[in-house]
């Protein structure tokens, strides 16, 4: 981790916790949409085969969101509440600047797949790059504003998504927030309510509650 000295022009010129908040916001909103169109779609595949192509979906997405909730974690571990104090450039984030993000796309994709579509996993993580993509590049102006060169050799180093992990660096010991982990931990956990809401659309579309009126594969 590398602590910036505090300069007069280091001080940000917006605020970077409003567009956090934003990046949150625009995330319920779409993912609000997503659920109205999917209420009256449904996978080509059957939901009635146990071994079948819709509950392979079902399951790959299950691991996804196990694997999102638990890299979110990890990683809050690293950042949590020094993100405006100090660029913390080691763990997770030496292989790559944004892996909260990186996993929310992994947690996306298998929100997506609990409705036994690859198209409904694809869009999720595809949209949610899309957003992050946006909000990242205001982050970016707010760590460079703050850290100056060093985080601008940061960034020429490490990948903004994609992890590098020939870059992994790591420290002998970490100082923790546990509330700040928790509560990471909580948030990620909101990924798991795909799993209540894709079951329950599919219950009502077996009983003729919801109308059929697309198949997507």
């Amino acid at each position: 981790m590398n602590d910036a000295p505090r300069t007069p022009h280091a001080t940000p010129s917006f605020d970077i916790a409003a567009v956090q908040n934003t990046r949150k916001l625009v995330l319920y909103a779409i993912g609000a949409v997503a659920i109205g169109v999917l209420l009256f779609g449904h996978s080509v595949w059957p939901d009635t085969d146990e071994h079948g192509m819709h509950e392979m979906i079902e399951q790959a997405g299950l691991v996804l969101l196990f694997v999102a909730i638990i890299g979110r974690t990890w990683c809050s571990l690293y950042i949590g509440g020094r993100k405006k104090a100090t660029l913390v450039d080691v763990g997770p984030y030496s292989i790559c600047r944004n892996p909260l993000y990186f996993f929310s796309f992994i947690g996306a994709a298998g929100a997506g797949a609990q409705f036994g579509s690859l198209t409904a996993a694809a869009a999720g993580a595809i949209v949610t790059v899309l957003v992050f993509a946006v909000v990242v590049r205001k982050e970016e102006r707010f760590l460079a504003e703050r850290f100056g060169e060093t985080y601008l050799a940061y960034k020429a180093r490490v990948p903004r998504f994609v992890p590098d992990v020939r870059l992994w660096r790591n420290v002998d010991t970490l100082e923790i927030r546990p509330q700040l982990v928790v509560r990471t931990f909580i948030d990620a956990c909101v990924f798991l309510a795909a799993i209540p809401v894709a079951e329950g659309i599919e219950i009502a579309q077996g009983h003729g509650l919801l109308p059929i009126l697309w198949m997507v594969p």
